[in-house]
């Protein structure tokens, strides 16, 4: 299994580095539109490879991607939180009303007693 990962990893790797191979040329990414970028005190322009921006978009949309299922689940995994905390403390109950009862003890010792 761990060989078909690096196959696919690799496979994936030769992809990208095809890609970006072949949109090596610059392209002007304008950050603004021209009626904003009048009021900024610095060029809203930058001249970048093709494929840093295709790149970026996908890394942006890895990141948004990442954080929306994180927030999404956030409250399940509080539930679930809550509820670890409740069966602990409802095991460490029960075994301290074993223990005054002498249900925890060993049935052997138990008739021993």
């Amino acid at each position: 299994m761990r060989f078909i990962k690096y196959l696919f990893l690799g496979a994936v790797a030769l992809i990208l580095i095809v890609v970006a191979i072949a949109n090596r040329q610059p392209v002007q990414l304008q950050l603004l539109p021209d009626d904003l970028a009048v009021f900024l005190p610095f060029e809203a322009t930058a001249t970048v490879p093709l494929f840093l921006v295709t790149f970026a978009g996908i890394l942006a949309g890895l990141l948004i991607g990442f954080v929306w299922e994180y927030l999404r689940e956030f409250k399940v995994r509080n539930n679930l939180s809550k509820t670890n905390r409740q069966v602990k403390s409802l095991e460490r109950e029960v075994n301290s009303l074993r223990e005054k009862t002498g249900e925890g003890q060993d049935e052997i010792l138990a008739l021993l007693d």
